[in-house]
């Protein structure tokens, strides 16, 4: 029985790794090892819990029906080794935490480090990326989310907050014309994101408008191709002011419309509200915040 449960968890961390090699690093096995414990677990089973090619490892019907049981049962054994570590100072455990790939608040992942370091027995997985995964299919704890949250099943807190600007390139400003105004900038070319609504926010004390760029010839879905292609005079777009400092300081880049202000978006934790919440995941909530 002990050995099946082993399997079993080695099976989650590959399905939340999404292969082997990946799934042995974060658990301090070797692949062949790893591969021993899911050959042993399909042997026992009867049937396969993945496809496997050289390039790509994804989950069988079978293995999609295995994974939310034992993903709980891998829950249940981390909350009992949180019930133990309850008079424990020192925290013990692992958090696999999602964030955006880019730098919009570099405090946050400062004080992340800042986490890592104090506490020695804990172990943190990091998986950034500026498209937003499901927390439970996934297996993440927590994860850092930016912007105005949308109404879900996920709890949240606000630790923090980001300013933006519109930017554009010299060049491409140069290319269009003298910009007057509103009008002028809606009709400009714009850099689509497709994270972040088309629809332009804009404030200037009392005044208030919103308008929807006429003209987005380029899609992109992270942010540093959002700013590659503002640099390159492809347009026009709103941007992390974090992310854009060095280019508002050496030129590459210049503030559009700089009399209308962006609303400020937030930053928050998010972490499921299924099941109670680790000891773990409230004292790094509590941390960062």
């Amino acid at each position: 029985m002990i050995d099946d449960f082993r399997a079993l968890a080695v099976f989650v961390a590959v399905a939340d790794a999404g292969g082997f090699s990946q799934a042995g690093r974060e658990l301090g096995l070797s692949t062949s090892v790893i591969s021993h414990h899911v050959g042993r677990l399909e042997t026992k089973l009867g049937v396969s819990l993945f496809f496997r090619s050289t390039r790509s490892m994804s989950l069988t019907a079978e293995g999609q029906k295995m994974l939310h049981p034992a993903r709980r049962m891998v829950g249940a054994g981390r909350e009992a080794l949180d019930v133990l570590a309850e008079t424990s100072e020192q925290p013990v455990g692992a958090l696999r935490i999602a964030l955006p790939a880019f730098r919009v608040e570099s405090d946050i992942h400062q004080r992340i480090w800042a986490f890592i370091r104090e506490h020695q027995m804990v172990a943190v997985t990091l998986h950034e990326s500026d498209e937003q995964i499901d927390l439970i299919k996934a297996g993440f704890d927590l994860a850092i989310r930016l912007g105005t949250l949308a109404d879900s099943s996920l709890k949240s807190r606000k630790v923090g907050e980001f300013h933006r600007i519109l930017v554009a390139s010299p060049a491409y400003l140069k290319n269009i014309g003298p910009m007057r105004s509103l009008d002028d900038l809606r009709r400009a070319e714009f850099i689509s994101y497709s994270m972040l609504s088309d629809r332009v926010t804009l404030a200037r004390g009392t005044q208030k408008v919103e308008f929807v760029p006429e003209l987005t010839r380029i899609e992109v879905n992270s942010v540093a191709a959002m700013k590659s292609a503002i640099v390159a005079g492809l347009g026009i777009q709103r941007m992390p002011l974090s992310e854009v400092e060095q280019e508002l300081a050496s030129g590459d880049l210049v503030r559009v419309a700089p009399d209308w202000a962006l609303p400020v978006l937030g930053v928050y934790v998010v972490w499921p509200e299924q099941g109670p919440q680790r000891k773990l995941t409230r004292r790094f909530i509590d941390y960062i915040a």
